[in-house]
């Protein structure tokens, strides 16, 4: 099974100061260890944004294509759009990157490592998995 990993887990494992004791990275580098890590292009977009240096860009770029971006279809980015209207309807507020994940986690069955807390909430309205709670 693959698992669908988002830009704040990812985030924590690629930052200069991050602690390789934290609990969720050393659950991602076991899930690239046992290559159960699944991409997705908006979240290598995230994760590329932002970033100064060339250089660092390049390097986390290279270190980033190893890993290959799921294909997303039609009915993924409709499945997105209804689960944004249904989340909004019920007063819970997301990005259109958000909704793309959890329509990609629900149609090809694969939970999301994530510790942002808006997963939970979309959780309600949309039939998604969360893989583990950190």
């Amino acid at each position: 099974m693959k698992i669908l990993v988002d830009t704040c887990i990812w985030s924590l494992a690629l930052r200069r100061t991050s602690d390789n004791t934290i609990e969720s990275v050393q659950i991602l580098k076991n899930l690239i260890f046992e290559y159960k890590v699944q991409m997705v292009g908006p979240i290598r977009q995230e994760l590329l944004s932002g970033i100064r240096s060339k250089k660092q860009f390049n390097t986390l770029k290279s270190y980033l294509s190893a890993f290959p971006d799921l294909p997303i279809e039609t009915q993924d980015y409709e499945l997105a759009a209804e689960y944004f209207n249904i989340n909004r309807k019920n007063g819970i507020q997301g990005s259109n990157t958000d909704f793309l994940i959890c329509a990609l986690s629900h149609n090809y069955e694969m939970p999301i490592f994530t510790k942002d807390k808006d997963f939970k909430q979309y959780a309600k309205y949309c039939p998604i998995l969360i893989y583990i709670d950190v």
